[in-house]
């Protein structure tokens, strides 16, 4: 039996070498001149191949379409992921929050080692671009037409990734065929994003790197998202892994906000004491020089403005309220998100084929019989930690397993 898998990214290159482990005629139609070009950028370049995590975590980690992914996670587990690399000779590691990587840090090398495996298996590789599915006329998918032709096969998997990084090939082709042949596409848009925000002073602290401090994003007032960690100021507003995170809480409606507790170590009475000692050290010192005790410079003259004080306040005519002031704003440095930034910039797509229309046991189409969909076009989508590419390794693991 021919199968043919369109997208050759983390989904479509382990589905490949699943199935052809079983015994399958696979081809794989690639866009780009070379296999797992996202997958070679994930994990800032060390590819964070998954969560070495229970399958309770592994289901509190994905907050969208968790229920549906069961079956595919029951089938090929994180552990059975670290099992499959380490049997090709990938020395894997478990970093902090059971974030598992390669040893050799390198994301290449986990795609070096699906390209062998590909190889050894005599996958083939066409290079091109989907341009629509085949169907016969008992509406079963038989083959897709692309740049150079038409290629046929006996089922069909979509493995094309979601919206995100458009320069790794990541173009939304997926949404497109699997849209044309009449499947529901929910609305796409970025998760694990940057944020941007209406308050101009981000752009005067743009550089700074925060580190152990806690940010908290609340919709419409009530809280979503609170955790410890690194987060930066931007240009347009803030990045970094913390504000990644609480962007994959946000829904389309609502009103958020963020809070950064600069000195999450301290209550708001510790921390009016060490401005107390600050002050009794150097009591004629201005206000800019004692907040560089406690802040990154750039960041001082904005909380200076926040607090509405004066900068050539002297320590020692510091009011208590006035203290009290400071002492809020370093407890809750508060922002307000205009919008995320650009589906481009995200990390994962969130939104894609809806689910009702997907075989949770098998990724079959519900609709057309032989087309399969698996990995990051479909409507589910994780946190940070590996945990969507557990969804792609799981899904594809399933696809492989019910063609063959």
């Amino acid at each position: 039996m021919k199968t043919l898998i369109i997208g050759g990214g983390a989904a479509g290159c382990f589905a490949a070498v699943q199935a052809a482990a079983l015994g399958e005629q696979v081809v794989i139609l690639e866009r780009n001149d070379r296999i797992g070009k996202k997958l070679r950028i994930t994990g800032k370049g060390r590819c964070n191949v998954t969560n070495n995590c229970d399958m309770d975590t592994l289901m509190q980690n994905i907050p969208h379409g968790g229920r549906f992914l069961y079956s595919a996670f029951a089938a090929c587990s994180p552990q059975d992921v670290m099992a499959y690399f380490e049997g090709l000779g990938v020395a894997l590691k478990t970093e902090r929050g059971n974030r598992v990587f390669p040893v050799s840090d390198q994301a290449s090398e986990i795609v070096e080692t699906l390209r062998r495996e590909l190889d050894r298996l005599g996958v083939r590789i066409i290079q091109g671009v989907a341009r629509s599915l085949i169907c016969d006329e008992n509406g079963t998918c038989t083959g897709v037409k692309f740049d150079g032709g038409e290629l046929t096969a006996d089922r069909v998997i979509v493995a094309t990734g979601g919206a995100t990084y458009p320069g790794t090939g990541s173009e939304g082709d997926g949404y497109r065929l699997c849209k044309a042949v009449g499947h529901t596409v929910t609305d796409i848009r970025p998760s694990l994003v940057p944020l941007e925000t209406l308050e101009r002073d981000c752009a005067e602290m743009m550089g700074i790197s925060l580190k152990n401090v806690t940010l908290t994003m609340k919709r419409d007032g009530k809280k979503v998202f609170e955790e410890l960690g690194e987060m930066l100021f931007t240009h347009f507003g803030v990045s970094g892994p913390l504000v990644l995170s609480a962007s994959a809480h946000m829904e389309q409606e609502g009103t958020y906000t963020l809070h950064i507790d600069l000195k999450p170590a301290l209550t708001p009475e510790q921390l009016d004491a060490r401005l107390q000692r600050e002050i009794a050290a150097a009591p004629n010192k201005e206000l800019p020089s004692l907040l560089r005790r406690l802040l990154p410079s750039s960041m001082v003259m904005p909380m200076i403005g926040r607090c509405g004080i004066h900068a050539h306040t002297k320590g020692n005519s510091l009011t208590k309220p006035q203290r009290r002031r400071i002492c809020e704003e370093l407890k809750n440095f508060a922002l307000s998100v205009r919008r995320t930034r650009p589906i481009a910039e995200g990390i994962i797509t969130r939104g894609g084929v809806s689910l009702k229309e997907v075989s949770p046991k098998t990724m079959e189409s519900k609709l057309v019989p032989g087309l399969y969909i698996i990995g990051e076009l479909l409507d589910c989508d994780a946190y940070t930690g590996g945990f969507n590419l557990q969804i792609a390794w799981s899904t594809a693991y399933l696809a492989a397993h019910a063609v063959s």
